[in-house]
């Protein structure tokens, strides 16, 4: 990897240390991506006492302490996601929510799952903006601002920001099936829900001038497993949006996990990571194409409705791996480990194909049929990441596709950025 940026994964004494092999936050560029953090004592080593509202409050108090130790404020948190073992205990979490973020609200994803770490009720992570870059000796404070927006046109809330731009990337608020003008869930099953969330997205990037073929990420929660099929006909009279991407037939990277439940018992909820190449003012404003998204599949990791990687600036967004041998296309023989060092594999082949390495992954999202299975996992991931350096989450979930035991996505630094390159 190039030396223009650099990888720095840093840890503090001040939040829980790592419960496995990951870094408290890993930076790159113009992000901190902060692992996912557990209700922990960090004196202690333990789950806090007392209900979730303890628990929640003590997981922001450990984000806080990792954003404060980078020399970063709350206010540059732009994503949050909230899993939460009962989707009822989010009112006693909102109850603490605003308390951290007491005069601006970060986009956001709210998700209940089926286990946590330790028997948590709830885990938190955040995408944190870092101005000053990670060049080594040319900081750069200063020249990046945050842009926050909200349209009529989409659902609002007064818990989250509908997206949050920084740099070259719009994060974009987990999008319930809504109507933004009645405010109620929309009547019928879960296509007509899966259409309304894409609606949803649809209209907040229409309101910043942005088409649906910029993002580079879609992550889909549903209530059914089994709905995918009827949210994939949906799917794909959004994409691909233009005649470009048409002709190149690109999908953004992709995620599907299934969630125990959704706010207002929705049964699908979809958010997105968007490209944004005309970056954050008051830089010097960039020709919209002067930056071009890059996607890519290999014969070497298996393919499907999705890019296998969607690269676009200094980051490459991995689609959800699941543990199936690319040569075969079947699901590996064996056990949890087996399936890990499969997903793994093809993660690994992803990346060499746009001729990166491991070393440049920055996070890891591990989603594990049975939670009890993350002590296997990990002996099988410290042979992929034996310095323990990217970011992590992991939770539990009732069903994977395939009936999978494990699947893994992840997000890569991408040092030469996308062409033209200056």
């Amino acid at each position: 990897m190039s030396d223009y940026n650099v990888v720095s994964a840093k840890n503090t004494e001040n939040a829980p240390k790592s419960i496995g092999p990951y870094s408290q936050t890993v930076a790159f560029s113009h992000y901190n991506h902060i692992s996912a953090q557990l209700p922990i004592d960090p004196k202690t080593g333990e789950i806090v006492a007392g209900g979730v509202k303890e628990q929640a409050e003590q997981c922001l108090k450990n984000i806080k302490a990792i954003v404060e130790s980078v020399d970063h404020p709350m206010d540059d948190v732009v994503r949050i996601t909230i899993s939460l073992r009962n989707i009822s205990d989010i009112d006693a979490v909102n109850e603490v929510y605003p308390r951290f973020f007491p005069t601006y609200v970060p986009t956001r994803t709210t998700v209940a799952v089926a286990a946590l770490p330790m028997e948590a009720l709830v885990q938190i992570e955040a995408v944190v903006s870092h101005g000053e870059g990670t060049i080594p000796g040319a900081p750069q404070a200063g020249d990046l601002i945050k842009l926050v927006r909200n349209t009529e046109n989409a659902p609002k809330s007064s818990l989250s920001t509908q997206t949050v731009a920084f740099s070259h990337y719009n994060n974009i608020s987990a999008q319930l099936p809504i109507d933004p003008e009645t405010g109620e869930k929309v009547a019928g099953g879960v296509k007509e829900q899966a259409e309304q969330c894409l609606k949803n997205i649809k209209a907040i990037l229409e309101s910043i001038d942005v088409p649906l073929d910029d993002i580079v990420k879609i992550n889909i929660a549903l209530k059914n497993l089994s709905d995918i099929d009827a949210v994939d006909e949906v799917y794909t009279t959004f994409f691909p949006d233009s005649a470009i991407a048409r002709a190149v037939a690109y999908f953004p990277a992709r995620t599907i996990v299934a969630a125990s439940a959704l706010p207002m018992d929705a049964l699908v909820q979809i958010e997105a990571v968007v490209s944004h190449g005309d970056g954050t003012p008051p830089q010097l404003v960039e020709d919209r194409h002067g930056l071009i998204l890059e996607a890519s599949n290999t014969e070497n990791a298996p393919k499907g409705l999705y890019s296998q990687t969607a690269a676009f600036s200094h980051y490459n967004h991995i689609s959800a791996q699941l543990p199936i041998d690319p040569e075969t296309g079947e699901m590996v023989a064996g056990g949890v480990k087996e399936q890990a060092e499969q997903c793994l594999k093809n993660i690994k082949a992803i990346v060499e194909s746009v001729d990166h390495d491991m070393e440049d992954v920055v996070k890891v999202n591990i989603f594990l049929k049975n939670i009890a299975d993350i002590d296997a996992v990990d002996e099988v991931y410290t042979t992929f990441f034996p310095g323990g350096v990217p970011a992590r989450s992991i939770v539990g979930v009732s069903a994977l596709l395939k009936d999978a035991l494990i699947q893994i996505d992840a997000v890569v630094s991408n040092a030469e950025g996308t062409p033209p390159i200056a």
